[in-house]
């Protein structure tokens, strides 16, 4: 018994590891006007699980101070794919989670604006928007069903284990394919440059000897050579 339990903490361990260096995770705040729009960019892998949560606060003018929002003012997510098409359109209170896979590689455009119907020269209030995302996250034992075996817990962390694993290979393979295309266009760029060079040259010689030939030519008709 003793065996299986420290086999079970050790995969634990090992998941939590790989979640930890494999997956990409960032949290920000931004100021957002009442009727403003607030987009961040992320680049995303295909067949890859964002998730993300946000907390909204309002700006207190008494105070000077932001809170959590009481009102009944909330937040419209719209999040798009690198072809502009929306993925999400959602409508939330002043917080809320979110979640979606990315169908293709490329930029993703998640964007945060208040539900707010007042006119622009009315609408002066001052929000501050928490957001929390987090690319490419499997979370471990959320799907574990609540047994007593051991072995059964520990065989299905391992197929966690090994869906963070194919996660970090994929996130590798796209890696692999920007740097490929970024090198393609280094090279075509300093061939085109290269080229262009040699074009230039080769039209200031052709120049400089038909200059030096009608040089040529006006002296010895003018007999001073």
């Amino acid at each position: 018994m003793y065996l299986e339990s420290y086999i079970k903490t050790s995969l634990i361990k090992v998941a939590l590891i790989l979640v930890l260096f494999s997956t990409s995770s960032f949290g920000m705040f931004f100021h957002l006007g009442e009727r403003e729009e607030k987009c961040i960019i992320e680049d995303i892998p295909d067949d890859t699980l964002v998730s993300g949560y946000f907390h909204m606060e309002q700006l207190d003018v008494t105070k000077q101070n932001f809170h959590s929002s009481t009102s009944t003012l909330g937040m419209v997510l719209t999040v798009r794919d690198p072809e502009h098409d929306i993925v999400i359109s959602k409508l939330y209170g002043f917080q809320g989670k979110f979640t979606f896979t990315s169908h293709s590689p490329g930029n993703y455009y998640i964007c945060l604006k208040s539900n707010s119907t007042r006119l622009t020269v009315f609408a002066g209030n001052e929000m501050r928007v928490h957001l929390d995302i987090q690319i490419g996250k499997y979370e471990i034992g959320e799907s574990v069903p609540g047994t007593k075996d051991a072995i059964h817990n520990a065989r299905d962390d391992m197929q966690h284990i090994f869906e963070q694993l194919q996660q970090i290979n994929k996130q590798q393979n796209y890696q692999r394919e920007r740097e490929e295309t970024f090198r393609q266009i280094s090279e075509n760029t300093n061939s085109n440059i290269l080229w262009w060079a040699a074009v230039q040259t080769t039209l200031l010689l052709i120049v400089g000897m038909w200059q030096t030939k009608q040089l040529k030519d006006f002296l010895i008709e003018k007999k001073l050579v």
